[in-house]
């Protein structure tokens, strides 16, 4: 039998880890209020200790060059650019401002602190420790129904964070490792540093045009095309192309790598929001969306699982003393970032950030796949190399275990996520409401087309309609005796309205109706009622009064009188 150029071990190396991870998933499935991600790193410490063996090595390459581009385009390009763009400063203050001062404060506590380390060395540890990594965060987010806000000021942070972090190893690791004339004394004088400064900001502004650019080669493309396959093939040639082509092959044009962390990272903004919007059928972006989503949830699944396979216990008991050192420190050195930087962005933007988003974004801001990149991609000549590695793995298994799990009980002691029993009872009510009307329509249907003989028809109509009376008055009782659910009730019914609204302009762009510039600007309105109804405003009966819409300062700019149709109408109802 002929032989097949992949071995059969990979493959049931491979094999093995679905299994385990479909283990797991069956366990989270059975007791709930687990977070999935978490359980398969204990799955994986489980593993090791246990002696099953798998031979994928977790390396360097496999995780940055394969691994890591689809997680970066499916978080990004599910990520809303108006959310993003309207909390820019407190995200950029955290992302780059935070990520550099916390990395310094890091690096001078761990020189002073840490056995054997200079303060290069411990920089460069600070620099592979403080990028975050929350999808178990932001899947907890989800699952407990925290607000959008928090969940795009946490992912916004690290998607842009990731991106300078691997800048400022990148270039630390030059001087470590002597490739940079003058080593590590070079790097703490003026020169050094604004050299450093200066390589981080072409670095991830070159990136930066490189994502942009191949988004809009894509878009164009995308926008000439209806096939959602050849689309979903266009948009993963756009994640892998973009990150080699800055981070590999723009070294022999320019000279210079630049940031494929931060290209991917655009692209994907750049082509899940205006290509999403206006480049794709309804029937190509739900393709495309369902595609990244389960290509990141398989990536997730495997690197949570061999990060617990390979986590190198021994070497964390030999290191423990460091890496219990190193916890704290790095927790506060994000605390000592997070409250000042959301400190002077609340001094100067609306809406604040709260304290309690705070102390979740201090809580939440885990540690895992670029940390576990970083260290293994630490030359074999890099001093102290293995105390780095145990350290990096320690504290990132601390990470993703301890503040993983506790998150949850966080985020009821803030507030941000506690509900009453008439909220639980309403959510409940409503549920069942939407299930009855929905088998009332299929029990019609059914009846139509002579799939159900008419005593059983009557039979369940009789006992949907009894069932839905029934549900009616409870959710009236309710709303009656908790105001505050009625609000909430009203609130969402306008989101979905608006979210219509929202959907048929889109259409009417993509479909040529208006022009993209004015397709814009009615987007753009709508999503400013958007913002209204999401933070507790109503935009129909309370809308302020000075508050015009777009279409009717153009119109009356024209010269059209749009009021009188008010009064019109409301004369022939009066007559």
């Amino acid at each position: 039998m002929a032989q097949s150029g992949i071995p059969v071990a990979l493959l049931a190396d491979l094999l093995a880890v679905f299994i385990i991870a479909a283990a797991v998933g069956i366990f989270v499935a059975k007791i709930g209020d687990f977070p999935y991600t978490i359980a398969l790193l204990i799955a994986g410490f489980a593993a090791s200790v246990v002696g099953i063996t798998i031979e994928i090595e977790l390396s360097h390459d496999l995780i940055l060059l394969v691994l890591l581009p689809p997680l970066l385009f499916e978080g990004a390009a599910t990520t809303d650019l108006e959310r993003l763009r309207r909390d820019r400063l407190p995200i950029l203050l955290l992302a780059v401002v935070g990520l550099l001062v916390s990395v310094t404060l890091l690096g001078l506590a761990g020189a002073s602190l840490f056995p054997g380390f200079d303060l290069l060395l411990a920089l460069l540890f600070a620099s592979m420790i403080l990028p975050t990594d929350p999808v178990s965060v932001l899947a907890l987010f989800e699952e407990l129904g925290a607000p959008e806000r928090l969940a795009t000021l946490v992912e916004g942070e690290s998607l842009i964070n990731d991106g300078v972090g691997v800048v400022v190893f990148t270039a630390l690791l030059g001087y470590v490792s002597g490739s940079e004339a003058g080593g590590s004394a070079a790097l703490f004088t003026a020169r050094g540093l604004g050299t450093l400064l200066l390589d981080i900001v072409l670095v991830s502004g070159g990136g930066l045009v490189v994502g942009l650019v191949g988004g809009l080669l894509a878009y164009s493309v995308m926008s000439s095309l209806d096939d959602h396959m050849t689309e979903i093939i266009l948009t993963i040639i756009l994640a892998y192309g973009a990150f080699l082509l800055a981070e590999h092959y723009a070294a022999d044009v320019l000279g210079i790598h630049l940031s494929g962390v931060i290209a991917t990272v655009t692209a994907g903004l750049f082509i899940g929001n205006r290509g999403a919007e206006y480049a794709m059928s309804p029937q190509t972006k739900v393709a495309v969306f369902n595609t990244w989503e389960t290509a990141a949830f398989i990536v997730n699944t495997f690197i949570f699982l061999m990060i617990g396979v390979t986590t190198p216990l021994d070497d964390l008991v030999a290191n423990a003393a460091l890496i219990a050192l190193a916890i704290p420190l790095v927790l506060a050195a994000r605390a000592a970032v997070v409250y000042p930087l959301a400190a002077v962005a609340n001094r100067v933007t609306e809406p604040t950030v709260p304290r309690q988003y705070q102390h979740v974004i201090v809580w939440g801001g885990l540690h895992a796949s670029i940390s576990i990149a970083l260290v293994l991609g630490l030359p074999p000549s890099t001093p102290l190399r293995a105390q780095l590695r145990a350290m990096v793995f320690g504290v990132a298994a601390f990470s993703l275990v301890v503040q993983g799990l506790t998150m949850s009980n966080l985020l009821d002691r803030v507030g941000i996520v506690t509900r009453s029993d008439a909220e639980e009872l309403f959510e409940l009510l409503l549920g069942r409401a939407r299930a009855v009307e929905a088998a009332l329509d299929a029990t019609e249907e059914l009846h139509r087309n002579g799939d159900v003989p008419q005593d059983v028809y009557d039979d369940f109509i009789a006992e949907y309609e009894r069932e839905r009376a029934q549900l009616s008055e409870a959710i009236a009782t309710l709303t009656r005796e908790n105001p505050v659910l009625r609000h909430e009730r009203v609130l969402a019914g306008e989101r979905q309205i608006l979210q219509r609204e929202k959907s048929a302009t889109l259409d009417a762009t993509r479909n040529g109706v208006v022009s993209g510039d004015v397709g814009d600007e009615l987007v753009e309105e709508l999503n400013v009622k958007l913002d209204r109804v999401r933070s507790g405003q109503r935009t129909v009966s309370e809308t302020e009064e000075e508050y015009e819409e777009f279409w009717r300062r153009r119109a009356a700019e024209y010269g059209l009188n749009v009021d009188g149709v008010d009064d019109r109408s409301s004369a022939d109802g009066d007559a």
